[in-house]
């Protein structure tokens, strides 16, 4: 993984969690988390697919989470310590968008991770197992992450996006 994507996974990851959040306590936290993590790997890699397409994005900034907060009605409620979200402002709203639709749609997944193996320098598809084969534990980890309603006004933002980039891996994308 390119060590400059490290926020905006991280970010993006923790947003999906607590817009979706798991229920059955720790294991199934730490599964949703896994699965987010997973997903918004995938999509970080096939925004950002050069040293310098991340660069580029590290010195703009990946836009915060202002829009995806809005659409999914966490902008109500404002942290106490303004400081306590500021990994918000390293959330990517097309790669979470990305994300939540290759953890809706298993095909899409599997053409995005094989989009991934193609290039060299990307992980084995082995890494991302809970994402392409998760097993009855994992799905109900995931029951809102995964719930393609629930999670569809965030999908809907860039799915043609995301569709045309692997359609064409070398189409430039634009924002």
């Amino acid at each position: 993984m390119q060590a400059d994507l490290s926020p905006v996974i991280a970010a993006t990851a923790q947003w999906l969690t607590y817009a979706y959040p798991a229920s059955g306590g720790a294991l199934a936290s730490a599964l949703c988390e896994v699965q987010a993590r997973q997903a918004v790997t995938v999509a970080a890699r096939l925004r950002y697919p050069t040293p310098m397409d991340a660069a580029l994005m590290g010195m703009a900034g990946p836009g915060g989470s202002a829009r995806l907060d809005w659409i999914t009605g966490a902008d109500g409620n404002p942290a106490a310590d303004p400081d306590a979200d500021a990994w918000r402002t390293w959330v990517d709203e097309v790669v979470g968008s990305w994300a939540a639709c290759l953890l809706t749609d298993p095909e899409l997944a599997a053409r995005a991770v094989a989009a991934l193996a193609a290039d060299t320098t990307a992980a084995a598809p082995g890494e991302f197992r809970r994402l392409l084969a998760p097993d009855d534990r994992d799905r109900r980890a995931t029951a809102l992450l995964r719930h393609p309603d629930l999670v569809a006004p965030v999908a809907q933002l860039h799915h043609a996006q995301l569709v045309d980039r692997l359609d064409d891996p070398g189409r430039e994308l634009v924002a």
